[in-house]
């Protein structure tokens, strides 16, 4: 086959995820009001929330299953921090550095976690990992 006549592959566009949640009402405000989301739209049992280019849709009752797990770059994530402790956020985690980003965990009403994470701190060491769990974990040994 010619490269003329190759396929050419369809480009996809950005990922909104799916949350499930038991009550829309209540988790939309929670998002507007602890996590600094804006409400696009809304139905009586479906929110589609979003700060940024984060985009996200609160489902009640449908569409997957408690807990998910969503990670979002937060660009700085010690500011985050700082926004989410005056708000009342459901803080997880506080901002950990890793190799691959300085991360923080926050959890909505219903247990998902939003990973929000921004470039590592230069010349620090891994700290210490949250699993699904609750345990924690440092450089792949359990913590307890």
């Amino acid at each position: 086959m010619s490269d003329s006549a190759k396929p050419v592959p369809v480009v996809f566009g950005g990922v909104t995820p799916v949350l499930r949640v038991a009550n829309a009402k209540a988790s939309r405000d929670y998002y507007v009001r602890a996590l600094g989301f804006s409400v696009n739209f809304e139905t009586e049992d479906f929110v589609s929330v979003s700060r940024g280019g984060c985009t996200l849709f609160l489902c009640e009752g449908d569409q997957g299953h408690p807990g998910c797990w969503v990670w979002i770059d937060g660009h700085d994530v010690d500011a985050v921090y700082e926004e989410y402790q005056a708000s009342g956020a459901k803080i997880r985690h506080p901002p950990t550095n890793y190799s691959w980003a300085l991360e923080m965990q926050v959890e909505d009403l219903d247990g998902n976690i939003l990973r929000l994470g921004s470039d590592p701190r230069a010349g620090e060491p891994d700290g210490e990992w949250l699993d699904m769990y609750g345990r924690r974990w440092l450089n792949r040994v359990r913590v307890e």
